[in-house]
């Protein structure tokens, strides 16, 4: 009998610069696969069309996140592109940057989507209030990690 277990562990680390470059806030947060997210993996090795994660977003909503979710509490402006995507042995690598005047606000979530609307979330983390004034830049680089156990 063969019994295999694959977790996945996301990990996002978010860089807040000031108008000038400099930093301003550094942190990594842990995410949460969602139940739609799940869903994705599996249709994708069953070879379906499903869209490639394209987007990323950033909210304001404090609700913990929870499996059954399938969108941010409270997006801050709209997704943006991914910058880059990038994977490597078992991790996948997400990046996007929010530019001055995108998401601007108290962020304390965020979310990897498949479109620019509506499609799937792929994750969504949860963290304490980083303040994006309408002059500062945001990176935010999503790292997922599959290992069996």
């Amino acid at each position: 009998m063969i019994n295999e277990e694959l977790k996945l562990r996301g990990d996002v680390a978010i860089v807040l610069k000031d108008k000038d470059g400099n930093v301003k806030d550094s942190r990594e947060i842990n995410n949460l696969v969602v139940s739609s997210g799940l869903e994705f993996i599996c249709s994708r090795m069953a070879g379906t069309s499903a869209g490639v994660m394209s987007h990323m977003a950033l909210g304001s909503g404090t609700t913990a996140a929870a499996a059954g979710q399938t969108d941010l509490v409270s997006i801050l402006g709209s997704r943006e592109a991914l910058d880059s995507t990038s994977a490597a042995s078992n991790t996948i690598t997400y990046v996007s940057s929010f530019e001055a005047g995108e998401a601007t606000g108290a962020v304390t979530e965020a979310g990897v989507f498949n479109a620019a609307s509506s499609g799937t979330m792929l994750c969504r983390t949860v963290f304490a209030v980083v303040n994006k004034a309408a002059d500062d830049t945001m990176s935010v680089t999503w790292t997922i990690t599959l290992t069996a156990s």
